[in-house]
């Protein structure tokens, strides 16, 4: 096992797969994972946040763990209006990167295969996701990433 890196994200899990949202500070990361969240329970999968905003990630046979700071477990950032408290889970493997994007779009198609570099020498498959008031983040998450709701 390697030491954790303080990651700057959100990390959640639906289903069985661990998503860490990435993207720079504003870009709705957290806004984006929550709503993620909330749909899903709606659907009736599981769904939890390991962390927001900062994210301690380490490698374990291969894989790449999430957890959340002690500090901020159990709490989320709803930018201009304060901290509140979510359900949690203590820690989860990530399987995909999703990052926000707003319109307009630099590109209107990404990049087959994209990954993101989440820690030296450790990459995750990006998936671009499309965010704008009136837009319903999960809808458009499973139709990117269709297993999500085969869990």
């Amino acid at each position: 096992m390697s030491r954790a890196a303080n990651f700057h994200g959100t990390a959640i899990v639906v289903g069985t797969t661990g998503l860490l949202f990435v993207g720079p500070s504003g870009s709705g990361k957290t806004a984006a994972a929550l709503h993620c969240i909330g749909r899903a329970r709606e659907r009736g999968l599981f769904a939890a946040l390991v962390s927001d905003d900062q994210v301690l990630l380490e490698v374990a046979g291969g894989r790449i763990l999430a957890r959340p700071p002690a500090t901020i477990a159990g709490m989320a950032e709803i930018r201009g209006s304060g901290i509140v408290q979510v359900e949690t889970i203590g820690c989860a493997i990530l399987g995909q990167a999703i990052r926000p994007v707003r319109t307009p779009f630099d590109e209107r198609i990404a990049p087959e295969g994209e990954q993101s570099e989440i820690l030296p020498g450790h990459r995750l498959p990006l998936v671009r996701l499309p965010v704008a008031d009136g837009f319903d983040c999960f809808e458009r998450l499973v139709r990117l990433l269709p297993l999500l709701v085969r869990n």
